[in-house]
């Protein structure tokens, strides 16, 4: 399959593991990865050039892998949506039309989008017909009507929603885009503990150690700085981007280990809450349970070969 990855890569940790994780990957061919922005003044990243901040870092990723010549990297926009109709026309939103409307593979195309979903929206306000070529699985979004309690003190909008919550509108109201959804309590199940990193992450050469310290740096610095003591675990919320594309099952190929179901796409409104769906809604996959177990070992032995020279695929020797 085709994987385009679009990240917030200068903001929480998470997406640092999902893109090692996607480029060790063998099943996988990634046409390119794109940078996008956070919030406005995001805790993480304040700056106005949080889209150009996260290729650099992507590309620090990319480096260590010994892949810069096989990845390309692509910028986001440096701001959200301002309207429903029209489009941002960055680097990023064009390169993904340009993918979408290829005529010389049949590869399945999925966007892996683990931030804000501007690019993917204004590529479908550019070109409406990538709708019908594509699938977005994004992380993102608050819980469900009567599927889960809302976690202690998980009222507002969620994280990746409120990045641009404008653009989410036009992704699931306005285009008949097949979305896989994993919202804010599926990918709270993602989570690892520090005694996991520190003996099968840390060690693994350059990449373990890069991965590892990112959330050193986060967790016992800025947050520890800010009265903010986290404990001994980090949800790695952006990693069902892999579990649901390089790893699904190979006969009757599907995320046949996690759990979810069609319903017919809601509507968004500007604060982030699901409407009813109109009569002609398109159905979406909700995900209401992901597959840790393969999703985590596969990464670790993956990261773990990697580290040992012995990576299949694509990768450069080390």
């Amino acid at each position: 399959m085709r994987v385009i990855i679009d990240n917030d890569f200068s903001g929480d940790p998470d997406d640092h593991f999902q893109l090692v994780h996607h480029l060790l990957s063998p099943s996988v061919t990634v046409p390119f990865v794109i940078g996008s922005h956070l919030s406005v003044d995001d805790f993480l990243d304040g700056s106005s050039t949080q889209a150009s901040n996260a290729v650099r870092i992507a590309a620090h990723i990319v480096d260590l892998l010994g892949m810069s010549d096989q990845v390309p990297l692509v910028r986001g926009s440096e701001v959200g949506l301002t309207s429903l109709e029209e489009p941002i026309h960055s680097s990023a939103a064009r390169a993904i039309v340009s993918e979408a409307m290829r005529e010389d593979t049949d590869l399945p195309l999925y966007i892996a989008a683990g931030a804000g979903l501007t690019e993917i929206a204004s590529a479908l306000l550019i070109e409406p017909r990538i709708a019908e070529r594509t699938t977005l699985v994004w992380i993102g979004g608050a819980e469900h009507s009567g599927t889960t309690m809302l976690p202690p003190g998980g009222g507002g909008i969620e994280y990746n929603l409120n990045i641009d919550p404008i653009a989410a509108q036009v992704v699931f109201n306005h285009f008949p885009i097949p979305i896989w959804q994993i919202p804010r309590d599926v990918y709270r199940q993602c989570i690892v503990s520090q005694a996991e990193l520190d003996a099968r992450v840390r060690p693994m050469g350059p990449v373990g150690a890069f991965l590892a310290n990112s959330i050193d740096e986060l967790v016992k610095g800025q947050y520890l700085r800010e009265g903010l003591n986290l404990g001994e675990t980090y949800v790695l919320g952006d990693s069902p981007l892999v579990l649901l594309t390089a790893l699904q099952s190979a006969f009757q190929p599907d995320s046949s280990s996690s759990v979810y179901t069609e319903i017919p796409t809601p509507s968004l409104s500007q604060t982030g809450e699901y409407g009813d769906a109109s009569g002609e809604a398109r159905l979406m996959r909700l995900y209401h349970s992901v597959d840790v177990r393969l999703m985590f070992d596969d990464f670790y032995l993956k990261l773990a070969a990697f580290a040992r020279g012995t990576s299949q695929g694509r990768l450069v020797e080390v």
